[in-house]
């Protein structure tokens, strides 16, 4: 469906990617993953020539739409895109931002556009507020009102710009179930997304980006659980888990409890869970670690184990001796244990890790 063969974009001298080659087929589900600043949505924004690629050729159904004789317009409906801000005309009520286009652009009579407009917010959950304003709306009503209109028009394919980058936590499961619907009923999409878990489940296959240009690019299981390449394997790492470094006694307890349940609500969900090691690591660090160090550098990792629904606590300290926790204050310590699954303290080279399963 498309091509693209050694795309590049800079904005002077400053390349954003370049020698990008990608072939999209019919019913595909393509991920885009990465670092911030790595030019997934710029990518998207070249696909739809949003914004124009310094240089490189974008191929759909076998024509250049970037050819300098193209017909951009007509060819740009066989895609459609959601942005992560919505972008709905507040002036006009939910159904008529629906039938703007399809009236204007395709020839819609009023009443096809609003029969059609009609159903497609019936598909995404929200029919009862097509008289409705968009500034009536919440954020994830807002996002898929934003979807609906795009499938109005019966694009080919719809790339998704980080479509839950600006909804509050509670709202984006609302958005993505609709993105899960559409992906069984076959529609092509390509989707720039921090949703890590998502872009394992749904996804056909995932791009990582990285050193300005596509690093990476394979299945979610090959992705997520074999990745090939090095920085891939960081990434993967690294949004897995969570880390806080406490280099003071009077170290910032909210904050990092705020760290673990966002990092846990958005991979785990389990509120009873959340609550287990945050009073693990209050118990661990304010009542046995912190009173036995006199200078403190604890790293705190909380990560999932691979292959395996366990949560790991590891807290890593340097010293000049094995800590034990028999050591220390014997409530905290029989707390711990009793919420753990499995436990265990290791010294090696003057650095402690003591290792709290959940």
């Amino acid at each position: 469906m498309i091509e693209i063969r050694g795309l590049k974009k800079a904005y002077g001298d400053l390349v954003v990617f370049e020698d990008v080659n990608l072939s999209i087929s019919s019913g595909e589900v393509i991920s885009v993953i990465g670092p911030s600043g790595t030019g997934k949505s710029t990518l998207l924004r070249c696909i739809n020539l949003l914004d124009t690629p310094t240089s490189g050729e974008i191929y759909i159904d076998d024509e250049n739409i970037t050819a300098p004789r193209a017909d951009v317009s007509a060819l740009r409906q066989k895609m459609g895109m959601v942005f992560q801000s919505f972008n709905l005309f507040n002036h006009l009520m939910v159904i008529e931002n629906l039938m703007l286009a399809p009236v204007r652009l395709k020839g819609m009579s009023r009443q096809q556009a609003y029969d059609k407009g009609m159903g497609l917010l019936e598909l995404v959950g929200v029919a009862d507020k097509a008289l409705e304003f968009p500034s009536e709306l919440s954020g994830g009503q807002k996002q898929r009102v934003a979807i609906a209109r795009t499938l109005a028009m019966e694009p080919q394919i719809v790339l998704f710009d980080e479509p839950t980058s600006a909804l509050d936590p509670t709202r984006v499961s609302e958005v993505l179930n609709v993105i899960r619907r559409l992906a069984k009923d076959g529609l092509t999409m390509m989707i720039v997304t921090h949703e890590m878990e998502f872009a394992r489940n749904v996804s056909t296959r995932v791009l990582y980006m990285d050193e300005k240009g596509i690093y990476e690019d394979g299945s979610p299981e090959q992705v997520f659980d074999a990745p090939v390449r090095e920085k891939t394997r960081d990434f993967i790492q690294r949004v897995k888990s969570f880390e806080y470094r406490i280099t003071s006694h009077s170290f910032d307890l909210y904050e990092m409890n705020g760290g673990i349940e966002q990092f846990m609500m958005k991979n785990y969900g389990s509120s009873q869970a959340i609550r287990q090691a945050q009073l693990i690591c209050e118990e661990m660090l304010v009542n046995l670690l912190l009173p036995a160090l006199t200078s403190v550098d604890v790293t705190f990792t909380l990560k999932k184990e691979d292959r395996s629904e366990r949560l790991a606590l590891l807290f890593a300290f340097p010293s000049e001796t094995a800590f034990s926790m028999d050591a220390g204050d014997s409530l905290a310590a029989d707390i711990v244990r009793n919420l753990a699954s499995g436990f265990s303290e290791s010294y090696a080279d003057g650095e402690n890790l003591i290792t709290v399963e959940l």
